[in-house]
């Protein structure tokens, strides 16, 4: 039981952390963005934020410490939306998936190319 509730503050989490990001930080260097998920700690002190980031390496990296520069803010309007006795800590990764899937998805059309002009 207590799994469904982490899975369903989770995804609260997800998308209102859409909603301030997209919406309400003014931050430069924050590019453009998805939240693709968000995995909560069982007693709900930790959620880590995946993120799907369009742009060059160093772009992404720019986006990640503006993200944690601006953890504080992102936490309080967390703290206004989602009615929690403590909001979690946030930590942003990189969610490494959407690239992984791209890039199969580029060599089985190289291979499928290939063996077309082979026969």
């Amino acid at each position: 039981m207590a799994r469904v509730r982490v899975g369903r503050v989770g995804e609260q989490i997800k998308k209102e952390l859409s909603q301030i990001i997209q919406s309400e930080l003014k931050d430069p260097r924050i590019g453009f963005l998805t939240v693709t998920g968000v995995d909560v700690t069982n007693d709900l002190s930790l959620a880590r934020v995946f993120l799907s980031v369009m742009g060059t390496d160093e772009q992404k990296e720019a986006t990640l410490k503006a993200l944690a520069s601006g953890t504080g803010y992102i936490r309080s309007e967390l703290g206004k939306r989602i009615r929690l006795r403590k909001i979690p800590e946030l930590q942003f990764k990189f969610d490494a998936s959407i690239d992984y899937g791209s890039r199969i998805d580029s060599l089985l059309h190289q291979l499928n190319a290939e063996g077309n002009h082979s026969q």
